[in-house]
């Protein structure tokens, strides 16, 4: 059994929010696999499906994502799913805008959702799908880098999105149906 858990912030007011990536990721799975996130069950919203032999859990934590790793640990806790076979779908500040990275492991970036994630497990041996959101320009103050993530992609940047989430979206299926090492072999290309 495989999780896959999107981040973002709940309400509409951060709906378009460039920090909200990993909830779009999941909305675009959730709409390859016609499995929509319909349970509402550890302070998030969830769906389940099955891709072959493989059963997989999609997790929306609707806490504020400096809390997500309550929603991810109760639901991994209930399904009996171990750090290993999760990936957490997020949005990453050291990337530029539309790339995308695999990875295992790691700490957390100061990313506050992963923080989250790795203080309530008490580990950090999951796999990330990081998308890249880019930095503001010039060196940029904490203030600003807050800022910045919670804000609305730029106009040309939205234009580019569609492709970004669906490119996304098969790195997750990828390593859902064949595991990381292929899906990092695949996506981690420039």
């Amino acid at each position: 059994m495989k999780l896959i858990c999107g981040l973002g912030n709940p309400g509409r007011a951060y709906r378009e929010h460039r920090h909200n990536i990993g909830f779009r990721v999941l909305d675009e799975l959730c709409r390859r696999w016609d499995a929509p996130l319909a349970q509402r069950k550890f302070e998030a919203r969830l769906g389940q499906l099955r891709l072959g032999e493989e059963r997989v859990v999609l997790l929306e934590p609707r806490t504020f994502m400096n809390l997500s790793g309550e929603a991810v640990a109760a639901a991994a806790a209930f399904f009996k799913i171990a750090p290993q076979d999760t990936l957490v779908v997020h949005d990453e500040l050291d990337l530029p805008f539309g790339r995308i990275q695999l990875k295992h492991q790691g700490g957390s970036g100061g990313h506050n959702g992963l923080n989250s994630i790795i203080e309530r497990w008490g580990t950090a041996d999951f796999a990330r799908l990081r998308v890249g959101i880019g930095r503001p320009p010039g060196p940029s103050p904490q203030e600003e880098v807050v800022e910045y993530v919670l804000s609305n992609f730029t106009a040309n940047e939205r234009e580019q999105l569609p492709e970004l989430v669906e490119k996304a979206a098969a790195a997750a299926q990828t390593w859902a149906e064949k595991g990381l090492a292929v899906a990092m072999n695949q996506f981690n290309r420039r």
